[in-house]
């Protein structure tokens, strides 16, 4: 098993482009099963989730051009399986998205109840309601959920709660409803408007992407397109947070600053110097930091997904800082390896009270989550000594070739292959 040794003291300096977003190019791939017409994404990361995706498509009969890493085409004019296996799914959480293109399409889907990281409950309930208001017949049996529907119908739906996935898989199986479907209380995440501009230039028609209120208008079809993906704002949030704790400075370009000015707004509280500017951002730290109180929220709020790493960052900030998690109920398993490190964390249920400026020893440390592998790196790059950093597969799931890409910023930064 893989695992990366990383020596701390490095500040990172340079300039690094941003990958085309893990959380965009997913629906994005499912979508494709919406049309007989061929589907491009003109460019994709070469990351294990996007080739866990392309497995599963290709067992339902996608045929697929190009590889992940570059261009990637979507042919499923030929579909020959409505069923997902658990073996496909296990992996990740977003193979639940074939569920609406399926049973919009083909009146049919059977796809196993999904895996992913260990970071909590993340029941797919939201979605089987939503698409049971279009008229979907659903059952959940043996593990997996089995859906029928002669004709799906455009209906108001409405989420208890907010839901990306959920808006995600409702969404795409709006699109071949008859008649109108309003979304309320839709996910507002910035990948949720990255499928619904695919959708469109698909011939779907969309109103208020971007809002907690879509509507769609059912279409009889829809045809092949190109589409270019946004860019990762998580890679980018992780990369920001590694350049400010290294005291580094650093260009970032292919980014989009208005999808994390939650995120920077507390960047820029902590003392960074970061300038946004158009498709870049620019970043400089003198390791001076002061420490600050983050609350993650659905977007436009702090995401969660950079809750791990801006953690690892305020163990190096001045004064006491806290985390308050309100997404997730245990995504707080990286703490535990943060403290092997030196980190002075305490918890308190969904709050964790982190005391800055405590000095950080290597030690060997493991990863829970994919978002945790890049928190414990981060407290790495600046650890006395040699970090070794267990189960990195997680990491791989959602950072492409993330060694190299510290390593070009001047992180000492090693994977050894297990």
């Amino acid at each position: 098993m893989d695992k990366f040794i990383v020596e701390g003291g490095n500040p990172l300096r340079g300039e690094i482009s941003i990958k085309p977003a893990k959380n965009a190019l997913l629906p994005c791939m499912a979508a494709s099963l919406l049309t007989g017409g061929k589907v491009t994404l003109s460019e994709t990361s070469n990351l294990m989730d996007i080739d866990s995706m392309c497995r599963l498509l290709q067992h339902l009969g996608v045929a697929i051009g190009g590889r992940p890493g570059g261009a990637l085409s979507f042919d499923a004019s030929e579909i020959g399986t409505f069923d997902a296996p658990y073996d496909l799914v296990r992996k990740m959480r977003a193979s639940v998205l074939v569920l609406g293109p399926l049973l919009a399409r083909f009146g049919k889907a059977k796809v196993s109840l999904p895996g992913g990281c260990a970071i909590g409950a993340r029941p797919v309930d939201l979605h089987i309601k939503a698409l049971q208001a279009l008229g979907a017949e659903i059952d959940v049996d043996n593990g997996y959920i089995i859906a029928r529907a002669r004709e799906l119908t455009g209906a108001p739906v409405f989420f208890d709660k907010v839901t990306v996935g959920g808006t995600e898989n409702i969404l795409m199986a709006a699109v071949l409803a008859k008649g109108m479907t309003t979304i309320s209380n839709a996910a507002k995440e910035p990948e949720i408007a990255d499928l619904g501009n695919l959708l469109i230039s698909m011939g779907a028609r969309i109103e208020g992407l971007g809002s907690d209120t879509i509507t769609v208008e059912g279409v009889n079809e829809l045809h092949g397109a190109t589409h270019s993906p946004i860019p990762d704002r998580i890679e980018c949030g992780t990369i920001l947070a590694a350049i400010a704790i290294t005291g580094g400075e650093a260009v970032i370009k292919n980014a989009e600053p208005h999808h994390l000015e939650a995120y920077i707004l507390k960047l820029k509280e902590m003392g960074a110097d970061i300038v946004a500017g158009e498709k870049q951002i620019t970043v400089r730290s003198t390791c001076a930091l002061r420490s600050a109180d983050i609350m993650t929220a659905p977007f436009p709020g702090f995401p969660t997904d950079l809750q791990a790493q801006f953690m690892a960052l305020l163990t190096q900030a001045e004064g006491s800082g806290t985390v308050r998690e309100e997404i997730f109920e245990t995504r707080f398993m990286h703490v535990p390896e943060l403290q092997r490190l030196g980190a002075d964390i305490r918890l308190e249920g969904n709050l964790a009270v982190v005391r800055g400026m405590t000095p950080l020893k290597a030690a060997p440390v493991m990863a829970s989550d994919l978002r945790a592998s890049a928190s414990l790196i981060i407290a790495a790059l600046v650890a006395k000594g040699r970090t070794e950093v267990n189960r990195i597969y997680h990491l791989d799931r959602g950072y492409e070739h993330f060694e190299e890409r510290l390593s070009a910023l001047g992180a000492s930064i090693e994977r050894i292959r297990g």
